[in-house]
Parts: C-alpha cells; structure tokens; sequence
C-alpha cells in the first residue's frame, strides 16, 4: 500500500476510533435525544389522521387503524370553506407585521440600553422590559379585560368622565388589530432585546476604541460596527421567524379577545380555527389544518434559508 493509502487508512481509522470523550457528550446529549424522540418525532405519526374520517371510538391506535380513509376531503373543508381567505390573511398578515416589528424595534432598543454608561439604569430597563415575557396571556386577558369591560372597565370610566360615549370594545373590531400587535409586540420585546444585547455585549470594545479615535459618532459606530456585527443573528431570527408565519400565537387571538364572534374578522387565525374544530369533534379536519401549517412551515424555512444562503452563504443557517 503506498504512503498515501496508509494515511488515508489511518484517518479514517482515527476517524471512526470512540473516544471517552464521545461517551460523556453521548450521556450528556441523551436526555435531550429522548425528548425529542418522544414529543417531536412520535407524534408525526399522528399525521395519518389528517387522511381519515378519524372516529373515537377506544383506544387512540385502535381509532387511528380503523377509521376510514378519506384522501383529501379534510383538506377540501379548509380551502374550499367561505372563512379560509379570511384566516389565511389573517394568520400571515399578521406575522408580517409581528416580523418586521418583533425584529426593527428589539434591535433598535438593544442598541439604545448598550449605549447607557449606568449599568443599573441599564439593567432595571432589561428586567421591566423583560418582564411581560413571563406573563400568560391568561393574566394579560384578565389585565385588558379589567381596562377594556364596557361596564366598569377604566378606559370607559375616563372616557364618560370627559363626556363621550362608552365604547363595547369587544364588539368593536376596528379597533383590535392594533391591541393585538401592541400587545404581542409589548409580550415578546423584551425577549428579542435580550438576544440582541448579549451579542451586543460580547463584541469587541477595540472597534469602538479605534473608531473614537478616528472621530466617529455615535450614529456612525452603530451603522458601521455594531448592525454589521449584529446581521448573523438578525438573519438567523428571521428565518426562525418566517418558518412559523403559518402559526400564531394562540393565547393572544383566543384569549385576549375573549373569544368574541364580533372580532372574529380580525381574530381569527389557523390556530383558533383548529381549536375551534376540535371543540366539535371534527378531529380530521383539524388534524388536515395543523398538517398544512407544519408542511407549510417547513417550505417556508427552507426557503427563506436558501435565499440567505444565494445572497449571503456565511449568513445561512445549513
């Protein structure tokens, strides 16, 4: 065998050797493995339910097995339904809009707190804006209901205490597309800033020292430095973003707006569609709608992502 052979040989000997280094990422990476293998990969199984006229009946496997067949009948009721342009602009139309807003403005503010000289100004802004993250919507429907009830609700209250008319706000729609993207906006802000200020954080201080020195300001430090720094992770938040521009957050469109048939124009996405079909036991139209969103979802990303990587390669995710 010639010396090249030999050394080919030995690399891929080196290659395939287990090392006990390999043993401990192995039981480190195990428990996230069996998550995994239990509630992403397992339930996809569940998808063949999107193909039946699924029937309870016993056991889940049992129901699955022995329900009939229906091709793409389940599908039809979500295209062909007189509410499905309705949803499909709502579902995307918003999150266009949440994307745009859910990325300019948490930069935009993880700038501004990296600039503050005070560390403890800055960090009792990062905890207050932090803080909606934890809450549920549960609470915040609460919150808007106790702001928004037409009886005694305060904003009513200080509208008739200045002359004007009390205002059903829940069967107002005009005027919730706006809560509703203030509200996701006011929720997930904090969260994005976050991300965006640690990067911030870690950049090197010589670039900045070197552009002082040059006479540059502040305006300039940031548009040549620190946006040029930040375009990975900006580009890698988008594609995470733009792979669920079919899902919306559910407990922002259900329950902050109370289920309310007045809103249902402006309310309604695929997600409370499919809650809703599950409330009636149509479980293989439902199941139709998630396998949609998930097969869209997936298109999305991979698109998005061999867009990045046509424009810019080292920006992309894979």
């Amino acid at each position: 065998m010639s010396s090249k052979g030999k050394q080919k040989e030995k690399r891929k000997r080196l290659l395939f050797r287990w090392h006990k280094q390999d043993t401990e990422l192995t039981i480190l990476a195990l428990p996230t493995t069996i998550w995994y293998i239990l509630f992403c990969f397992l339930p996809m199984f569940g998808a063949i339910i999107a193909f039946k006229n699924f029937r309870i009946s016993g056991g889940f496997l049992s129901n699955v097995f022995n329900s009939p067949w229906v091709g793409f009948k389940n599908f039809e009721f979500l295209f062909k339904s007189n509410d499905a342009w309705i949803i499909i602009r709502n579902t995307i139309g918003y999150n266009i809009i949440f994307i745009v807003l859910g990325i300019v403005l948490p930069v935009l503010f993880a700038i501004m707190i990296g600039l503050l000289h005070s560390r403890r100004a800055s960090k009792v802004y990062q905890t207050m804006m932090f803080l909606p993250y934890f809450l549920s919507w549960v609470v915040v429907s609460v919150v808007g209901w106790a702001f928004l009830s037409f009886d005694k609700g305060i904003v009513n209250q200080m509208l008739v205490s200045m002359g004007s008319d009390p205002i059903n706000w829940y069967m107002a729609p005009e005027y919730w597309p706006y809560f509703l993207i203030f509200l996701n906006i006011w929720k997930g802000l904090g969260y994005g800033m976050v991300i965006y200020l640690a990067t911030i954080t870690s950049l090197d201080s010589t670039y900045y020292e070197a552009a002082v020195i040059d006479g540059a300001s502040i305006w300039q430090q940031t548009r040549f430095i620190t946006l040029p720094m930040l375009k990975l992770v900006i580009v890698m938040m988008f594609i995470l973003a733009v792979g669920r521009i079919f899902y919306t957050d559910f407990g922002l469109f259900y329950q902050v707006t109370r289920d309310s048939n007045s809103l249902f124009n402006v309310s309604t996405t695929i997600d409370v569609m499919v809650f809703k079909q599950l409330k009636s036991a149509t479980v293989g139209m439902a199941s139709a709608a998630a396998f949609v969103q998930s097969f869209l979802g997936c298109a999305t990303i991979l698109t998005a992502n061999w867009i990045v990587r046509k424009i810019d390669p080292d920006s992309a995710m894979m």
